[in-house]
């Protein structure tokens, strides 16, 4: 059986230097009826764990470890046995939610992740955080692209441990490359592809932040 993408939107706030804001998230299942991995499990874990069902996970990949994407990760994993995956580069951000916990294992450009005989190549995008990471599944024509890219331009990054030109410097040199038809499942809103983003660049290096 082929992988699927499955989202699950969950509802809560984002808090970092000071300010709260609400946000919807999108969390990302990938896998069959046996198993599924998890991206960004933000939160809410009671939805995300109806989501997973009975299946195994295989892990919980955090594509940054900015609140809203990591804060239902640690129950996820309790409930499930899962390893959590993010970037060493995240130390900082990650802290911030669990000064107490560890994840349990780091993501790096290029490593492959596969669930339900599909693989998924982790791609090092900073700028929006400094270890932020996409997954790319080739054979889903799929790319989860966490907040580096959004329908209409890059990730924001007017806050701590974020960089305009790195966002777009990711973009351009890890994304850009990928086929034109890939779909971008992103952390917040609706899917985009390659092909409607690339046109931007140009407009976005214009645009500053």
């Amino acid at each position: 059986m082929t992988a699927r993408v499955e989202r699950v939107v969950t509802s809560g706030t984002f808090e970092l230097d000071g300010g709260s804001w609400e946000v919807d998230n999108n969390v990302w299942l990938v896998g069959d009826d046996n198993e599924v991995l998890v991206i960004d499990a933000g939160h809410e874990a009671g939805p995300i764990l109806e989501a997973i069902g009975e299946r195994t996970v295989t892990a919980i990949v955090c594509t940054h470890a900015h609140n809203d994407h990591v804060n239902a990760a640690a129950q996820v994993a309790e409930a499930t046995g899962a390893p959590i995956l993010v970037h060493p580069d995240e130390a900082p951000l990650w802290q911030m939610t669990y000064p107490d916990r560890a994840p349990d294992g780091a993501l790096a450009n290029g490593q492959v992740i596969t669930v339900a005989g599909t693989d998924l190549t982790v791609l090092h995008t900073p700028g929006h955080a400094p270890g932020a990471c996409c997954l790319h599944a080739p054979e889903l024509g799929a790319l989860f692209s966490g907040d580096t890219l959004f329908q209409g331009g890059p990730g924001a990054t007017g806050r701590s441990y974020s960089d305009f030109p790195t966002i777009v410097e990711s973009i351009r040199e890890k994304l850009l490359t990928l086929p034109s038809e890939t779909v971008v499942h992103t952390g917040h809103g609706d899917d985009t592809t390659i092909a409607a983003e690339a046109p931007h660049v140009q407009e976005w290096l214009d645009r500053g932040h």
